[in-house]
């Protein structure tokens, strides 16, 4: 009764068009005052511990180095260095973007700052060598979710802040299927452009590909001071976004010196601005969880669950169409926030491994970001090309499809995410 009751509201709530974070907030609020005995304290005593976490404070620095790298020439020389590698194949731009996308993946932890820095040189440069224009919007919008996949991640931290899992173990667990989601992505692209003839590049010399190598592989260096510091144990999470942060400010400013010292606060600005705003709806939805904790909504669903004899095979699918459903009402922050303390205990009891449970979560919300009404990367997608969210929507279909094939993959094949931690010895 409880759990129908605050579901109702939320749902009254989202339904007038009102925020998520501000739709919850008054969720918990309402049902607070009317219908139990918390003490005043008890919330706001768990508003603070909340976003206590030291692990929350990646957010902010993962969103300020993804800022920095999106301002400072890194995605241009990426694309010349992915071009130069495979732009001799069919669709060989194409296939540079995708491959220009899982490498920025690797430096923002973000799907639009993906899409924005890649799409916003690469589509230019496709349309002048004769792509058509459909082609490298769903190539640019599909790509882009490898943002929250291929580590570092927001998306991730989030799931590990709701579900106390390590956030390092995560970020190695998203390595595997993020390369080989990059690997079919770039299928689709280059079966499409063989079908149909696209143009291709003429082969580039090894003296071109050394040349941009050696431009971009300062932003290169980023993957490997963020995953190898985890995973040589020299820092935290934490710490590797507070580096990258760092790391990006100077590359930016001082070595590609694409970006101007006078530049500085107003990425600074927009960063605080991401941030706050993330914060804010982490706010919200920890007091979420603590009412849904409070009214044991979690527990008596896992029981119920266990009792209709569902077993990891029907809850995966269910799991499934359920975040597949609420993509296309939520952005991936809110529905990791709200449904992971819901599903997480009965995933658990069931036997399924967190952290495969939390990739699975992920590559949900990828495709949630690429199909409409709300896919987040269809709408900055839809700013840099100047098309409309149906006409985008049908750009799209074959990548997406793709990525729904790849999801049934990484959802009934746990070693594809739990291999490389595991083997790390990190879980």
């Amino acid at each position: 009764m409880s759990a129908a009751i605050i579901f109702g509201i939320l749902l009254a709530l989202m339904l007038t068009g009102m925020p998520i974070s501000i739709a919850l907030g008054l969720t918990v609020l309402t049902f607070l005052f009317t219908m139990t005995q918390v003490p005043l304290e008890a919330v706001a005593l768990k508003l603070f511990t909340g976003i206590e976490k030291f692990e929350i404070m990646a957010i902010p620095f993962f969103i300020l180095a993804g800022n920095f790298l999106t301002h400072g020439g890194v995605a241009r020389r990426m694309i010349a260095f992915a071009s130069a590698m495979v732009g001799h194949w069919y669709g060989g731009l194409g296939l540079a973007g995708v491959a220009a996308c899982a490498l920025f993946a690797a430096v923002s932890g973000s799907s639009p700052a993906t899409v924005v820095a890649i799409g916003s040189i690469l589509l230019p440069a496709m349309l002048k060598a004769g792509f058509p224009k459909n082609f490298g919007a769903g190539i640019v919008t599909t790509s882009g979710a490898l943002g929250i996949l291929i580590p570092p991640s927001i998306v991730m931290v989030m799931y590990s802040v709701a579900t106390n899992t390590s956030v390092g173990a995560m970020f190695m667990a998203g390595v595997m299927p993020g390369i080989a989601l990059a690997g079919v992505l770039g299928g689709v692209t280059w079966w499409r452009a063989r079908k149909f003839n696209y143009p291709r590049m003429p082969k580039a010399s090894f003296g071109e590909r050394w040349r941009t190598f050696r431009e971009s592989v300062w932003g290169l260096l980023l993957i490997l001071i963020v995953m190898g510091g985890i995973y040589a144990g020299l820092f935290t999470p934490t710490e590797a976004a507070a580096m990258s942060a760092v790391y990006a400010f100077v590359v930016a400013v001082f070595i590609y010196k694409d970006m101007r010292l006078k530049d500085v606060p107003r990425v600074l600005l927009n960063s605080a601005n991401m941030s706050a705003m993330l914060l804010y709806i982490i706010t919200n939805a920890v007091m979420f969880s603590f009412i849904l904790t409070n009214e044991n909504i979690p527990q008596t669903l896992a029981d119920w669950m266990l009792a209709q004899g569902l077993g990891p095979i029907a809850f995966l699918l269910a799991v499934n169409i359920l975040l597949l459903l609420a993509g296309n009402f939520m952005e991936p922050t809110s529905i990791v926030l709200i449904f992971a303390p819901i599903l997480f205990p009965v995933a658990v009891k069931l036997g399924i491994d967190p952290v495969h449970f939390g990739i699975v979560m992920v590559v949900n919300m990828e495709v949630g970001m690429c199909h409409p009404p709300v896919g987040l990367n269809l709408y900055v997608a839809s700013g840099i090309t100047k098309m409309g969210i149906t006409e985008l929507t049908i750009a799209v279909w074959p990548w997406l499809l793709a990525m729904l094939c790849f999801l049934l993959l990484v959802t009934y094949w746990p070693t594809l995410s739990i291999w490389l931690p595991t083997y790390l010895g990190m879980m």
